[in-house]
């Protein structure tokens, strides 16, 4: 097997050389691990002896330690590290001008999961806009993106639904890594900042996760496993509903459902196209906490059996449509807030577009589906071609 180095690994190898006259600020989680399982923080302290002088914290905290969507994390110290802890995920979800202040260049190590709505993208995106205005540079250290880089899914967001749930025109699964998105943010919003990444070596756009031979670390509490991100790009609509996705188990996004669901009837009446790849097992399951919590839900886990062909966002749109025939009396859509929104729905933020949710409750066939997602993608994969890091 190919070995893969990370930004990180780069880094640690040798390029640390570049910034040891430089105050650094770093931007990581828990995952933010090198190959032999030191984490950022550590790394760069060892191979540059007091040039930390802060860290920043994405949503869930830089230690990973926060559920759900608007759950804030208060800003901290790190005593190991001796420096401050900023959180990106409170009040203000971008650095302030006191924590630039405190350092030359801010390095962002991040493992994003491809898919449009993880927010990760949206907080580095606020931290290029924010170190251009102060004078920072601004390093990326390129990580994998899990579902590779070679295939892209569903319509592309609409720019009045530009939120931190989506901070640019990206299809759902947009097979871009945390680098090439940065260099995207920088030139699209001429944004005019000193950036440089540091790509991987070995990483190749066709390598899902289990290609890399990395060990998986859970880069958010309800993203457990790399088969949790394939089926993410889908699964995550659940979100703008009343149907739980999975919170509370021990599989979220693999699991969904709700009490009032008739789940055979769903089942059978799904067109054989809508579930190629994957596989539905019929489910009950007892939330522990979030949406239907305590209750028995009715539902599905789904088991991927051919990531080659599965199109995550294709099966859970025609899952959603059976449930707004199936049980029309009992489905909703979730009312706001959703990520700091407090007027648009939360199932339009998601799908990137409120016309697409007009168009399933007017009954959009599957065969309409797939050729508005297939416009988009095309579109898509030549546009972004410029920016692509791996080829």
């Amino acid at each position: 097997m190919i070995r893969i180095l990370t930004g990180l690994d780069q880094v640690r190898e040798g390029l640390w050389k570049k910034l040891s006259n430089c105050r650094l600020g770093l931007l990581a989680n828990q995952a933010s691990l090198d190959s032999e399982f030191s984490s950022a923080g550590e790394v760069i302290s060892r191979v540059l002896p007091h040039r930390l002088k802060a860290v920043f914290g994405p949503q869930h905290g830089y230690g990973g330690e926060d559920q759900d969507n608007m759950i804030e994390t208060e800003d901290s110290y790190d005593k190991a590290l001796n420096i401050p802890v900023f959180s990106l995920y409170a009040d203000i979800r971008e650095p302030h001008c006191h924590m630039l202040e405190m350092i030359d260049v801010l390095i962002i190590d991040l493992q994003d999961v491809g898919t449009r709505v993880y927010t990760f993208a949206t907080t580095m995106l606020n931290c290029i806009r924010s170190a251009a205005v102060l004078g920072k540079k601004v390093i990326v250290l390129d990580r994998p993106n899990p579902l590779g880089g070679e295939k892209v899914e569903g319509n592309l967001l609409q720019p009045d639904m530009y939120s931190f749930v989506g901070p640019y025109s990206f299809p759902m699964r947009h097979g871009l890594t945390m680098g090439e998105m940065a260099i995207i943010f920088n030139h699209s919003f001429d944004l005019g900042c000193d950036l440089e990444i540091i790509p991987m070596s070995g990483w190749h756009r066709n390598m899902l996760w289990s290609d890399t031979g990395l060990r998986w670390v859970m880069p958010s509490p309800n993203m457990p496993s790399p088969e949790t991100a394939l089926v993410y790009p889908g699964q995550v609509i659940w979100e703008g509903t009343n149907i739980s996705e999975g919170r509370g188990t021990c599989r979220p996004f693999e699991i969904f459902g709700a009490p009032f669901l008739d789940i055979k009837a769903i089942k059978n009446s799904l067109e054989p196209k809508a579930t190629r790849g994957c596989y539905l097992q019929e489910f009950l399951f007892r939330p522990t906490f979030h949406k239907w919590e305590g209750e028995i839900c009715k539902g599905f886990m789904i088991h991927v059996t051919d990531p080659h062909i599965y199109r995550p966002c294709f099966t859970s749109i025609a899952i959603l449509r059976k449930i707004m025939q199936i049980n029309e009396k009992e489905f909703s859509w979730k009312s706001p807030p959703y990520e700091y929104e407090y007027e648009k729905m939360p199932i339009d933020l998601i799908l990137g577009d409120s016309s697409f949710r007009l168009s399933l409750e007017s009954g959009m066939s599957l065969s309409h589906i797939k050729e508005r997602f297939d416009a988009d993608m095309e579109y898509f994969v030549k546009w972004r071609k410029p920016y692509l890091l791996y080829t």
